[in-house]
């Protein structure tokens, strides 16, 4: 597939960026209903995006540049030239979550109301996304005799983008089954995380184009830590919940 969908003034537009923002486009269609379902303004979700989408831009290109610092160092055009490649979905899950618990202080809204109203939202943007992968002939796995392998430079591999998009997909459908069903405010956006990172982690061992520490893959490392963080929050404001609820009775 070509990469390049067409040019613009002899500017050329990939193939990536188109759905990438067609994925964006979705997640804030979705996040905007939710919105209405639970109370928050719309425009808050607009003023929300205008800030969480650049953050989130710099925080996936810090996070790779750091992991492939000997690439990178001492040049700084190299390190600020996104077309070339090279964003990494765990850095853009940092930035957006320090972005929004400042706009939330900011807004007076509550986190994990608003957490969990976004969770949906992006791993719906992220199974479209991962098809800008395809689009680049990147982000693929190791060789198979698989019949539904994809040829890259002439090799049949694993399509480990289709396989993260369907999962993806089946955790947003959960998520939008599980939201009316949690126990406490926070618990959509936490098995978000969590769900997303087991699949991340099994799929993570099939690619080839990892980012190590070392021997070890940092995507894997990542979504072992995030599993059990959230594991943990979870059943922290399971409690809470349940302790407020039992005051409220006496």
């Amino acid at each position: 597939m070509d990469p390049i969908a067409f040019e613009i003034l002899g500017v050329p537009v990939r193939w990536y960026g188109i759905i990438i923002s067609f994925g964006l486009l979705m997640a804030t269609l979705v996040a905007m209903r939710e919105a209405k379902r639970v109370g928050i303004k719309e425009e808050d979700i607009l003023d929300l995006l205008l800030v969480a989408v650049p953050a989130a831009i710099i925080g996936a290109r810090i996070y790779y540049v750091v992991f492939n610092w000997d690439y990178y160092k001492g040049d700084f055009m190299r390190i600020i030239n996104t077309r070339e490649g090279g964003l990494a979905i765990h850095g853009a899950l940092i930035a957006s979550i320090i972005v929004g618990i400042v706009f939330c202080k900011v807004k007076k809204i509550k986190f994990w109301k608003l957490a969990d109203l976004t969770g949906p939202s992006i791993i719906l943007g992220q199974a479209i996304g991962r098809w800008g992968n395809y689009a680049n002939g990147e982000a693929h796995g190791g060789p198979t005799d698989l019949p539904w392998g994809i040829i890259v430079g002439g090799q049949k591999v694993h399509p480990t983008f289709l396989y993260e998009s369907l999962w993806d997909f089946g955790v947003f459908l959960f998520l939008l089954w599980y939201r009316k069903r949690k126990k406490a405010d926070g618990e959509v956006f936490l098995l978000y995380l969590a769900l997303y990172s087991v699949g991340r982690f099994f799929i993570e061992g099939l690619r080839t184009d990892s980012l190590m520490y070392g021997t070890i893959r940092v995507a894997q490392l990542i979504s072992v830590i995030t599993i059990v963080i959230s594991i943990v929050i979870i059943v922290i404001l399971r409690k809470r919940s349940l302790s407020n609820n039992d005051e409220i009775c006496e």
